[in-house]
């Protein structure tokens, strides 16, 4: 085997070659940072949009309504680390968005089939911040509060969020989720329906029956439910997954019940608003006809 024992100043065999590769490299380099295609930029550029902070809706009566802007937030259901003084709170993670590293750094906004996890970053931004939306076959109007039972459409923000819709169905041998082979969810440019229906239960099963039709609060437990399969939104904490952002927990849609029958707190959710102190315009959050 040749060992190139001369350094670039030596000009023998094909040295002129070697030269203009160089030459083009930094050239090519010089162009590409020029139009901000270098990975680093692109990165930069990906934190000032996908990343950017985004304002949820002002619940002023306590309630959820169809076109508020929510997040959805679940405590980790982890065991608890027993110490001397006290008992280590569960950590929150919130549902989120995320495309394949190779799209994410050329797309302006989310696009295609999406995958769906749940992050520790709990800053609202394009990735974890979600619009409630009516179904085609209701058209509920903006403004009117959602209550138990309802169909409606969970979909991501327009613009950066591409205006994606969360669906699943029924787990197959060619489709379930990468590491616990259940219920697949994704989020997908297609048109409603009902593999993109959801409805909220009351967390508590004994009085699930008696809140059926009443409004669903913000900020408080609740269950967020499939129509299509009956399974619930769930939190893997066991298995992890890889996206563009770091290692996230996987997140399917399947009931896991305790001994009494009743949901774990891996199927318990918190549909995220804004406050009324938050600074953000609550003009645009009122029901419609509560605007003057």
């Amino acid at each position: 085997m040749s060992v190139r024992t001369y350094n670039r100043s030596v000009r023998v065999g094909n040295w002129i070659e070697d030269i203009c590769l160089e030459e083009d490299t930094v050239k090519d380099h010089l162009e590409r940072r020029e139009r901000g295609e270098l990975l680093i930029q692109k990165a930069s550029k990906l934190q000032g949009t996908i990343l950017k902070k985004t304002d949820l809706s002002v619940s002023v009566d306590g309630f959820v309504h169809f076109g508020d802007h929510v997040m959805l937030m679940n405590e980790e259901a982890q065991d608890q680390v027993v110490t001397q003084t006290d008992i280590e709170p569960r950590q929150a993670n919130a549902l989120s968005v995320s495309m394949s590293e190779s799209k994410m750094h050329e797309a302006l906004k989310f696009s295609g089939k999406c995958d769906v996890s749940s992050s520790k970053h709990l800053e609202p931004n394009a990735r974890n911040t979600f619009v409630i939306c009516s179904t085609l076959s209701e058209g509920v109007p903006l403004g009117t509060p959602l209550v138990y039972g309802q169909h409606f459409c969970l979909r991501t923000l327009p613009g950066i969020g591409g205006d994606l819709m969360l669906q699943s169905d029924i787990a197959t041998f060619q489709q379930s989720a990468k590491k616990s082979r259940k219920q697949l969810l994704s989020c997908v440019e297609e048109t409603p329906s009902y593999l993109t229906h959801w409805k909220i239960l009351s967390f508590d099963p004994q009085i699930r029956m008696e809140t059926e039709g009443l409004p669903v609060p913000a900020n408080q437990k609740i269950i967020f439910n499939h129509c299509k399969t009956n399974q619930d939104l769930c939190v893997i904490s066991d298995f992890m997954v890889r996206t563009p952002f770091g290692r996230e927990y996987e997140v399917v849609a399947y009931t896991e019940l305790n001994s009494h029958k009743a949901e774990t707190e891996v199927n318990h959710w918190i549909i995220k608003t804004g406050h009324p102190g938050d600074p953000a315009r609550q003009a645009t959050t009122l029901p419609v006809g509560a605007q003057q």
